[in-house]
């Protein structure tokens, strides 16, 4: 047993690693005080300058023009000082909370990788909201047993409003997309998360609780989605409840189908029965492209929609397509065509199949097994 003499110091023994760090852990806990001790002295010594100078100053007890001139310059640099002083103080915070604000954001639409197994992506979005860069637009992506799983949606509204809904939609996706074997699963799943969800808005949002009236009401709220699988041979499945299809980059872009979505999720309940639309195949150096209709309804001054079917071909001829490059040019065009911050939120996905196995081409599909080279 170990004894501690009556009236001797206790001395811990720290680690060389905790005693490295220990200055830069006092220096952090040391920091904000420094900043609260600062930011209650300068404006004291602002305000203790302009008490000296009244009552301690004979120029400021004389009635000239002289004095008068002098004692408003005095006042004059006490007040512009105190105003920078706040000015500054609000900047920090501004900082703050933009900080903190992005670090939220990118947990509900967080960003994705380059690669996910053999597909090299590039995601972006453009937020109507000034200072967000999350609003009602969601996507993700996902390498699951089943394949690659993508969900793109949007919400009703933008903003901070859309954000709940965009949480509530891909916290599901992000688990049911490896739960489930079946595309129509994956769809139900998020139909329930949508349902309760906003069971739990309109709760909060009667009169009874007390609070503000919402922008959007939870009875007028929808959800368009698209969901995609892309297997190992590059075959797409479809579910698609009233969002875009998506854009086929193979030397021009052409829609992926024209074939009519579902209802958005929120108004109407599923079908009974969910029939998966077969898109074709993905072939390396292919690219898809997912988009929300933001980008499809933004408009010039003069009134005229973005074209992009025709911007994302121009980006697509002649060269090898990058899925970053094309987003960030896609984006600029809309920056440039509209020539203002967009209305409504835009995002835009495009996804590239880099994989080396090559589909056999048959010129009698129907006799051909589809089997990979």
């Amino acid at each position: 047993m170990m004894r501690i003499k009556a009236g001797a110091p206790c001395r811990t023994r720290l680690g060389a690693r905790a005693r490295a760090r220990l200055p830069g852990l006092l220096a952090g806990v040391r920091e904000p005080r420094l900043r609260r001790v600062l930011g209650l002295a300068l404006p004291t010594g602002w305000g203790a300058v302009a008490i000296t100078y009244k009552w301690a100053c004979p120029l400021a007890q004389q009635d000239g023009l002289q004095a008068r001139i002098v004692s408003s310059a005095v006042f004059f640099a006490v007040g512009t000082g105190l105003m920078l002083h706040v000015r500054g103080a609000l900047l920090r915070e501004l900082r703050q909370l933009r900080a903190v604000a992005g670090a939220a954001q990118n947990v509900v639409l967080r960003p994705l990788p380059p690669r996910i197994d053999g597909l090299a992506l590039a995601a972006g979005r453009l937020s109507a909201s000034r200072g967000a860069t999350v609003g009602g637009d969601l996507y993700e992506v996902a390498a699951t047993d089943h394949g690659v799983r993508v969900v793109m949606g949007d919400v009703r509204g933008h903003g901070i409003a859309a954000i709940a809904t965009v949480a509530a939609v891909l916290g599901s996706f992000r688990e049911a997309a490896h739960d489930e074997p079946e595309l129509p699963l994956v769809l139900r799943r998020l139909e329930r998360t949508l349902s309760r969800h906003l069971r739990e808005r309109a709760r909060a949002e009667h009169p009874a609780s007390g609070g503000p009236a919402p922008e959007t009401p939870s009875a007028e709220e929808f959800v368009t989605v698209l969901l995609l699988e892309i297997g190992e041979d590059g075959e797409i499945s479809a579910l698609n409840c009233g969002h875009p299809w998506p854009h086929l980059l193979s030397g021009h872009a052409r829609p992926l189908t024209d074939a009519d979505p579902l209802p958005p999720l929120g108004p109407f309940p599923l079908p009974a029965e969910l029939s998966v639309h077969a898109g074709g195949r993905l072939l390396p150096g292919e690219t898809l492209v997912l988009h929300t209709d933001g980008m499809e309804d933004a408009r010039d001054a003069a009134g005229a929609f973005f074209p992009l079917r025709a911007k994302l071909t121009e980006a697509a001829r002649g060269r090898p397509v990058s899925p970053q490059g094309l987003v960030h040019e896609v984006h600029a065009e809309l920056r440039r065509h509209t020539g203002r911050p967009p209305s409504d939120d835009a995002a835009l996905l495009a996804l590239r199949n880099d994989r080396k196995r090559v589909p056999v081409q048959c010129p009698e599909p129907d006799r051909c097994a589809r089997t990979l080279t």
